[in-house]
């Protein structure tokens, strides 16, 4: 299965990726939404990767990365939680750079993750947390036909206050 569609592809990660995926790990300004709070050391990251072929029914993760037609990788695609027994699993999506947002990326990107899922995983639903104030990811969400489901008062922590998280799911149906 190609996993392709007109702007970019996903592929599996694979070590000569530790630049990019340290860089992105490290990015403090993504950290709130990946729930990390400290740094991670380039022999971590290369421990990931070198186990990131492991089996998604063995780890019970996968992360894809989001490559354009160069075949320069610009973001990943999450796969978290996955659920084999209830058929779910929850999905993220980063693009790393503010220039490659706002080009149908993220939107092709997650919508190939969510075909492999429902396609090959045999997944029931897949469900996302977005905090309240993250608009571009609440559209992106929504445009690929996840619906609110629920809200999580105060759940995610800043250095001055809380932010509520929406929780999202898409049901296939």
């Amino acid at each position: 299965m190609m996993l392709q569609s007109q702007h970019c592809f996903l592929r599996a990660v694979d070590p000569e990726d530790m630049e990019f995926i340290y860089k992105l790990e490290n990015n403090s300004e993504l950290w709130e939404v990946g729930n990390t709070w400290t740094p991670f050391s380039k022999y971590t990251i290369r421990e990931y990767l070198e186990n990131a072929h492991r089996d998604i029914y063995e780890v019970k993760q996968l992360r894809l990365a989001i490559c354009n037609l160069k075949e320069e990788i610009i973001g990943v695609v999450d796969l978290y939680d996955f659920d084999p027994y209830h058929k779910r699993a929850g999905v993220g999506i980063v693009i790393s750079q503010h220039a490659d947002r706002q080009k149908g990326y993220a939107s092709q990107g997650l919508q190939l993750m969510i075909d492999y899922a429902f396609k090959h995983l045999r997944l029931h639903q897949l469900y996302a947390g977005v905090t309240e104030d993250n608009v571009a990811s609440r559209r992106l969400f929504e445009k690929l036909r996840f619906r609110e489901s629920g809200i999580k008062k105060d759940w995610i922590a800043t250095e001055t206050s809380y932010k509520n998280e929406i929780t999202y799911q898409l049901i296939n149906e």
